[in-house]
């Protein structure tokens, strides 16, 4: 299916994007935007941006829609966290999203990690923003609580398409499963803003989009993400369908008129791409 003029973008300069590229390889960084193949990579690496992911660049899980590489994952490095902070403080980010592979290897899944590096950030600099990206750590809420012990600012965890499509694209996962770490975070404290995300294009039909967003608001989350699903190689799933600017600007607009508190949405939003913005429009 070829791509409609809508998903074509214009690169930017290629000396920010060197920059931020050289300090990650030199820090011994990851990030999602280079390892999921993220079509905002150039955008976000020239505003001196970036999504870091920890805890190793493969993951235990194999999502037939995700980029990621799959298989047995090293452990993790105890002075990642203080790398990451260091990259923050180098860069002079404010906002900062930390995300990580699935690793179901892990007693705890990552969540001391989690826990550390927004520690180590917060540190350095308390009034550094931190959004955690986490993935479900297979339903243990004491997982959870490990990282809201810390407080990060905002805790997102996508669900990422609708219940019916969870056994073709999401096999490992479960869908009550994840918008139950999503209740736990409020229900452990409700002034953490929760935020999750959908991608649109993988076959779910109107009436499921809108019966996976009041699931959302069940389970209390008040930031949302839309975005268009891309095939990031010919072994993942095909796109069935792209969604027209128009069309994300319309489910904008319902979100919104649902209850959510704030959404992003169009072919080239992600969950972390121009997070600060969102937060800041709730959080003001």
């Amino acid at each position: 299916m070829n791509k409609p003029t809508w998903l074509k973008k214009r690169l930017p300069r290629e000396a920010d994007y060197e920059n931020v590229r050289a300090l990650l390889k030199k820090s011994r960084l990851h990030t999602v935007c280079q390892e999921a193949n993220c079509p905002n990579l150039w955008e976000c690496f020239s505003r001196k941006t970036a999504t870091f992911l920890i805890m190793g660049d493969r993951c235990t899980r194999n999502c037939r829609f995700c980029a990621v590489a799959h298989g047995p994952a090293s452990p993790p490095d105890p002075s990642e966290p203080i790398r990451v902070a260091e990259a923050v403080e180098t860069l002079q980010l404010r906002y900062v999203v930390i995300t990580s592979v699935t690793r179901d290897d892990l007693a705890d899944g990552g969540a001391e990690f989690f826990a550390r590096s927004v520690y180590e950030i917060k540190k350095r600099d308390a009034d550094v923003l931190v959004e955690v990206l986490v993935p479900d750590f297979q339903g243990d809420i004491e997982a959870v609580r490990t990282i809201i012990e810390v407080r990060p600012d905002a805790v997102s965890h996508n669900l990422e398409t609708v219940p019916r499509l969870y056994a073709t694209v999401r096999p490992e996962a479960k869908y009550r499963r994840s918008l139950d770490i999503l209740r736990h975070v409020t229900s452990c404290d409700p002034t953490i803003y929760t935020k999750s995300g959908l991608m649109l294009g993988l076959g779910e039909s109107d009436e499921e989009i809108l019966g996976t967003l009041q699931d959302l608001l069940e389970a209390e989350c008040s930031l949302l993400t839309l975005g268009q699903y891309l095939q990031p190689t010919p072994q993942h799933l095909p796109v069935q369908r792209f969604v027209s600017p128009e069309k994300f600007d319309k489910w904008r607009e319902i979100a919104l008129e649902m209850g959510f508190a704030e959404v992003a949405s169009g072919p080239f939003v992600r969950s972390s791409y121009k997070a600060r913005k969102l937060y800041r429009t709730v959080s003001i």
